[in-house]
């Protein structure tokens, strides 16, 4: 039997790690075998491809390059970890997936919708069974990671403020668009309430 495929977004800052340890914590309290992977990375290449997109340094890719380079960096996620997992019948939880693309260039670097056919042919139109998108004004999401202790800024982190805009109105036409898979949640209120809508989602998919 295939596992359940998961997967967390949200703009920088929105909460994702703490929620998806929560949601980690309280599968394997009901006796569900859960592996944790994030996007980009996942595997070594995949990893070493995180690196280039997300140094500082990098000011000269272009956009377009950018793009490909995440979603290379997927397929190679998908094929070699995520896909042979979940026919072993293992759950698998990732820090984000395609919404990210399509949010961050598609909307984020003004692409448009090539970025959702590039990242059809990098994962064959795979999708995760639930998606929780965790839904945090761009201002508040930056000022949380500019607070955070020993945090070093990334390249997509250090972009424009209007351009964490587009990205926020990306994941919001995503959530209009696919409505059944993304549960989108307000991640401005306590940790605990977000996960409680978290976990109604998690009842729902496994059927608790």
């Amino acid at each position: 039997m295939r596992g359940f495929f998961i997967s967390v977004e949200g703009s920088d800052g929105s909460g994702k790690s703490t929620q998806i340890k929560k949601i980690e914590a309280y599968l394997k309290s009901k006796n569900q075998e859960i592996l944790l992977t994030r996007e980009p990375g996942g595997t070594v290449i995949s990893e070493k491809i995180r690196e280039l997109l997300l140094d500082p340094g990098n000011k000269e890719m272009t956009v377009r390059a950018e793009m490909l380079l995440y979603a290379a960096a997927r397929a190679q996620h998908l094929e070699e970890f995520i896909l042979p997992n979940l026919y072993q019948g293992r759950n698998v939880l990732t820090d984000r997936f395609t919404d990210s693309s399509i949010a961050y260039q598609g909307f984020g670097r003004e692409l448009g919708d090539v970025v959702a056919e590039v990242n059809h042919i990098a994962t064959g139109g795979i999708c995760p069974d639930i998606t929780f998108f965790l839904d945090l004004a761009p201002d508040a999401g930056i000022a949380r990671k500019k607070a955070e202790i020993d945090h070093a800024m990334d390249r997509l982190e250090l972009e424009k403020k209007e351009f964490h805009q587009r990205v926020y109105s990306g994941y919001l036409a995503l959530c209009d668009l696919h409505g059944q898979r993304i549960c989108r949640i307000d991640a401005s209120r306590d940790i605990d309430s977000v996960f409680a809508e978290i976990q109604a989602g998690l009842d729902r998919l496994f059927g608790f």
